[in-house]
């Protein structure tokens, strides 16, 4: 996993179309949905914790809380299929406890939820058409009875649980109102509807038998055992005079009517869209919150009544009103009331009560506080702070302030504070904003509103602006990192705005569609941008011209940012990809795994990246990009992110929605340390003033202290009044007392003396005590004076300065609304004259360009006319070399044709030769075919077989054992039988050897007679030609003639024919075997191929046994070879005998002469026989080889083909012979 941690720390938001949104843990800490999170948030001590949703989740849409506080239930839908998640929230952190997921029932959604007041069983109810009402025993996840509440599609908006009573149930909604019972397994309906049906919006238990229950029509309900029992309508009070004609003035000045937030809570989306303009008339009651002295109610729009029990009946009255206040920061006062109470609830000790609204916001209010004010309605007062109540379009944040600037198409901007997690500022307009650029400084920001573009300084107390530019509906606009140009983005043109002089100093045009994300680079030498035209350009600053563009048409880019060096672009598009850009060439691609990146952003460090996706989850991946899937994936946001950035420090991450929520992460590392700051430097405490502003709060100050200083100088005047009364009475007490001493009677003078002393002296005493007395009364009476004067001193002055404040509200009213009117009149005025100007500019640039354009192109005619003269007369140079060029060319096309033409005709005969190839294959194929087929039929017939076997099988089983004993015996008898054939086959053998032998000498014999014959008869005709030569004895002239004659007739032709007929046999001999060997081995050709195109496998070994055949028939013509050579030797040695036979002649008697010849034929047939019988023995080899061979499985011989017995060889020969 990723090495990069993000931690949520806050969020600003609230999901208001989650039904039952808001609900008390404790007396402190709330629960509320934002994003895909419920948040625990602390009153008091301000912070919160979260509790995330189920991955993968598309939003919740119900919360239910246990009576016991311990569990939180979450419907929500996970990939298009409803889930319900309990939490723990005893657990730190909170925990699952069980997930609901699998259902025996059809179900789209869960809408509504309550838990049992044992907190053991969950009622759920799931949307239309099926509007099933479930009974769970959530624990074992087991459903304990499931019913049908509506067959008309009609909407239910609430059910709830008797809270004493776990068994008996309450439905509300569009026409009905229902109890239910469960019992036996089933829940049944204990109440009948009377009376005409009413839209029921909302309900609540107020005793164990009681409900209250409102309607879409601002009536009230008390059912008692479901029996109605008491009716009241809630009544619209009229506003005030004064309130009144503020509303007509404000309402002829908006000219526009805040668009109403959708929502998916049944009770205000359905009815809104049936009841759109009777609410005043008609007030909806859409929350309903009981307490122990009675129960509140929503009563219209920004309204909430109290109802308290009587005393002496069972019903019920109104006490006290509450109304949502009106909100100064608003361009329209009068809009911020008029927004729907949605859910209420009481904190546990009933000490506050805090209610959520239609425009996501939260308000709360201190009961004690509504009895204080009797007589006139009560205020809410907000939560935490104003949040966002539609889609965040814009986020920016500074370098020198913590504050974080956002822009929303509720049409109002606000900078918050991520380090006190508090709202700075915050104002309504009256157009939507659609982005938003904060300063580095963090004293102005750019906004861009649909029908303007404005620069803005952030005071101390407002929102002013300063600048405005006719940019309409500006999508996207950012300050450079120095802070002295912005840009702004105007459909497919950027505008390069300086901050200081404030002008337009480029205009960056080249995108063909609209522009989605800008770019800073560090030095600001550079900018990018992206589009829904697929192209990511890099422009310089400098030039105001492209350096680098890399365009991918199937894909619209939603952001871009770059790497702090600035040498790779990284985009996120609609093709689910992250893409590395350099050098106008995508370098790599990360798949974002089925989801749509929609913002991208990275650290400034250099080693962390962040992504947005299109379903609301914040990816952390560390830079360089991993090559697998890398990274962690944190639930977020309820819709797709807009927008995401980082702190100048890198110590916070930043992302916005569409839900229009703003979540703050700490960024850690993987062991859970926070990336230290390159530089501490600490935030600017400065805040922006203007003079008339100072200018006002000095003269308030003056004037404060002026009548500070005269009713210092009036209270001391009235002392100095009071000292001069008692010091006159004083006097006068003094002179009283004297005068009466001096009327005294006086007696003795010691007597008299010392009785008037002591007299006196007790007077004295007396008069003393009695001074101190009328003192110390007299200083009480003066304070007691000093506080009732400084009393009704302030009290006067309390009501005389609230008269003031009023009467100067109504007058800052109405002159804010003289001042609004000008302000309209010169702003339609101003807008009218920058038109005429902005037409009258245009035009004139217009025609100024067009006469600049004929002049430019005036000249470069001129110039080009010029270069024309020049390249007609190199071009004519040019066309002759051409010619001589053509002309070589056209020698050489002669040959290169004359070559073609030859390889024309090498191509047709090639041609032909693969047509006969082709048809030789097409044969071959047809026979494959028919091969096939066959092995088909034959297959079939197989199988006909195996089913006669097998029928056959069963046929045979009681024989078996039979069968068995008779094999033995039949074993035994072939043993037997195979040892009588082998003694047959030995004697047949023998046999044939015998007669062989007996032919051979049967012919040998023959041969022998008839050479025999032969000789008597050539002695005879010898002698007689001999007889005939003894006549010439006494010639020897003629007798040596007819000698010689004799020889050439007898010796000569004896010995030719003799080497002739040794030779003739020996060629039949040779010319036999060679023909019977090669008729064998084409046999065994023609064998080989058939079997190979029926039996694969055995080919290889076939052709390996036809190589040895092949080698073993070489051996033979060798010996062949090698027998022709002996027999050449041994006609040599014939003939030198033949010729030594004459000399013999001489030598030796005629009668011997016979007996040479047969003596040495008689050798050479005895070799002749010897190489025959080798040729026979080694034929009788070759045939048991190829009987072993057919004995072989899947080798089949030819049918019919059999080799010629030597046998019969043998008698032919000699009959030849």
């Amino acid at each position: 996993m990723s090495t990069v941690v993000a931690q949520s720390l806050h969020v600003f938001g609230l999901r208001s179309h989650v039904s039952n949104n808001v609900f008390f843990f404790d007396e402190q800490i709330i629960i509320f949905p934002s994003g895909n999170h419920c948040v625990k948030y602390n009153v008091d001590q301000k912070w919160q914790k979260f509790i995330p949703g189920s991955d993968k989740s598309q939003g919740m849409l119900a919360l239910a809380i246990s009576p016991n506080r311990r569990y939180l239930a979450v419907s929500e839908t996970v990939q298009d299929k409803p889930v319900i998640t309990i939490y723990e929230l005893s657990a730190i952190p909170c925990r699952k406890r069980k997930i609901l997921n699998s259902f025996d029932f059809p179900v789209q959604k869960f809408i509504c939820m309550a838990f049992s007041p044992d907190s053991k069983y969950l009622l759920t109810q799931t949307s239309p058409p099926e509007s099933n009402l479930v009974y769970w025993l959530w624990e074992k996840q087991k459903v304990m009875a499931i019913v049908r509440i509506d067959t008309q599609n009609n909407a239910v908006y609430q059910v709830s649980f008797n809270p004493q009573d776990n068994t008996q149930i309450c439905i509300t909604g569009n026409g009905m109102f229902k109890l239910l019972r469960f019992a036996e397994g089933t829940l049944k309906q204990t109440n009948f509807q009377r009376g005409e049906p009413q839209n029921y919006l909302a309900h609540t238990w107020v005793s164990d038998d009681k409900i209250i229950a409102g309607t879409d029509t601002g009536r009230l309900f008390l059912f008692e055992s479901g029996d109605q029992r008491w009716e009241t309508s809630i009544v619209v009070k009229e506003p005030t005079s004064e309130t009144k004609n503020l509303g007509v003035i404000q309402e002829s000045e908006s000219l526009i009517e805040f668009p109403a937030v959708t929502s998916p809570v049944p009770s205000y989306e359905q009815v809104m869209m049936t009841s759109s303009h009777s609410q005043l008339s008609l007030p909806q009651v859409f929350a309903i919150a009981a307490y122990s002295k009675g129960f509140a109610c929503s009563a219209g729009p920004g309204r909430v009544l109290l109802f308290e029990k009587m005393e002496d009946k069972e019903f019920y009255r109104e006490s006290r009103e509450i109304r949502i206040p009106v909100d100064p920061q608003s361009n329209d006062p009068s809009q911020s009331d008029k927004q729907d109470v949605l859910c209420m609830c009481f904190s546990p000790s009933e000490e506050t009560l805090i209610a959520s609204t239609s425009k996501s916001q939260l308000y709360s209010i201190t009961m004690s506080l509504t009895e204080i004010s009797k007589g006139e309605p009560a205020h809410f007062e907000y939560l935490m702070y104003p949040l966002h109540s539609a889609s965040i379009t814009g986020l920016d944040t500074c370098i020198r302030k913590p504050l974080i600037a956002t822009c929303s198409v509720d049409r109002s901007v606000r900078l918050w504070n991520y380090e006190s997690n508090s709202l700075e500022l915050f104002k309504e307009y009256q157009e939507e904003a659609y982005t938003i650029s904060l300063h580095p400084s963090g004293h102005y920001i750019v906004v861009g509103f649909a029908d303007k573009l404005r620069i803005m300084n952030l005071l101390i107390d407002d929102i002013r602006s300063f600048k405005e530019y006719s940019v309409r509906g500006c999508k996207e606009c950012s300050f450079s990192n120095g802070g002295h140009l912005f840009a702004a983005v105007n459909g497919n043109v950027i505008h390069i705005f300086s901050t200081t002089s404030l002008e337009n100093i480029s205009n960056l045009k080249g995108h063909t569609g609209k522009i989605r994300s800008v770019a800073w680079n560090t030095d600001d030498s550079k900018l990018i941008s992206c589009g829904t035209d697929g192209a990511v350009y890099e422009w310089s600053l400098s030039t105001g011209k492209r350096e680098t563009e890399c365009v991918l048409k199937s894909c619209s880019y939603n952001c871009v940012t770059i790497s702090p060096d600035g040498k790779i672009i990284f985009a996120v598009g609609s093709d689910q990809t992250l893409k590395e850009i350099a050098d106008s060439s995508v370098i790599r691609e990360m798949s974002a795994f089925d989801v749509t990146y929609t913002a991208i952003v990275i650290s400034h460090s250099g080693r962390m990246m962040f992504v947005g996706t299109s379903v609301g989850t914040i990816r952390a991946m560390k830079y360089p990009l991993p090559l697998q899937k890398e990274f962690n994936e944190y639930q977020a946001h309820a819709g797709p992110v807009t927008k995401m950035s980082l702190t100048f420090d890198d110590q916070f991450l930043l992302s916005v929605a569409e839900d229009g929520c703003l979540f703050t992460w700490k960024v850690f590392d993987k062991d859970g340390r926070g990336i230290k700051r390159e530089r501490e430097v600490g935030f600017a405490e400065e805040v922006l003033v203007t003079k008339t502003d100072m200018e006002e709060k000095a003269q308030v100050m003056l004037e404060l202290k002026t009548r500070v200083e005269e009713l210092k100088m009036e209270n001391e005047y009235q002392l100095r009044l009071k000292d001069m009364n008692y010091s006159e009475k004083i006097k006068e007490l003094t002179d009283k007392f004297l005068q009466e001493m001096d009327n005294l009677p006086c007696f003795s003078p010691e007597c008299c003396n010392n009785q008037k002393l002591l007299l006196e002296y007790e007077k004295y005493q007396e008069l003393q005590l009695k001074s101190q007395r009328m003192q110390e009364e007299y200083e009480k009476q003066l304070r007691d004076n000093d506080e009732t004067k400084s009393q009704a001193l302030e009290e006067l002055t309390e009501f005389y300065e609230a008269k003031l404040q009023e009467k100067t509200t109504l007058l800052e009213e109405a002159q804010e609304d003289v001042r609004q009117q000008l302000r309209e009149f010169e702003e339609t005025k101003k807008q009218i004259e920058e038109d005429e100007d902005r037409e009258i500019q245009d035009i004139k640039t217009k025609y100024e360009k067009k006469l600049r354009d004929e002049k430019e192109s005036n000249l470069r005619l001129k110039g080009e006319t010029g270069i024309m003269r020049k390249k007609f007369s190199s071009l004519q140079k040019e066309i002759e070399e051409r010619t001589n060029d053509i002309e070589l060319l056209k020698g050489e096309q002669v040959k290169l044709q004359g070559v073609i033409k030859s390889l024309e005709k090498d191509i047709m005969g090639l041609k032909r030769e693969i047509q006969e190839r082709d048809e030789t294959i097409q044969d071959k194929e047809k026979r494959i075919y028919d091969l096939k087929k066959k092995n088909q039929e034959l297959e079939k017939f197989k199988f006909v077989l195996d089913y006669k076997i097998k029928e056959l099988k069963k046929q045979i089983e009681p024989r078996e054992n039979e069968i068995k004993v008779m094999k033995e015996q039949i074993q035994e008898m072939e043993a037997e039988l195979e040892r009588f054939h082998k003694q047959n086959t030995q004697l047949e053998l023998n046999i044939t050897e015998l007669w062989q032998k007996l032919r051979a000498t049967d012919q040998e014999m023959r041969r022998e007679r008839q050479k025999e014959r032969d000789l008597e008869a050539l002695v005879k005709r010898f002698k007689t030609d001999l007889h005939n030569c003894v006549a010439y004895i006494q010639e020897p002239r003629q007798l040596k003639e007819k000698v010689r004659a004799l020889f050439e007739k007898y010796v000569q032709r004896a010995d030719m024919v003799e080497i002739a007929g040794l030779n003739s046999d020996l060629q039949q001999e040779y010319a036999r075997q060679r023909e019977h060997l090669e008729r064998n081995l084409a046999t065994l050709k023609k064998k080989v191929v058939k079997e190979s195109e029926l039996h694969r496998a055995d080919y290889v070994r076939i052709m390996q046994e036809n190589v040895s055949l092949i080698k073993e028939i070489n051996e033979l013509r060798r010996e062949l070879k090698f027998t022709r050579s002996q027999v050449y030797d041994l006609e040599a040695a014939l003939k030198l005998t033949k010729k030594l036979r004459p000399e013999v002649s001489e030598t030796v008697s005629g009668e011997d002469l016979p007996s040479v010849p047969p003596t040495m034929r008689l050798n050479v047939q005895e070799e002749t026989g010897r190489i025959i019988e080798m040729q026979r023995l080694e034929i009788q080899r070759l045939r048991d080889q190829i009987q072993e061979q057919e004995q072989v499985p899947g080798f089949h011989p030819l049918a019919g083909m059999q080799l010629p017995s030597l046998s019969r060889e043998a008698d032919l020969k000699a009959q030849t012979k």
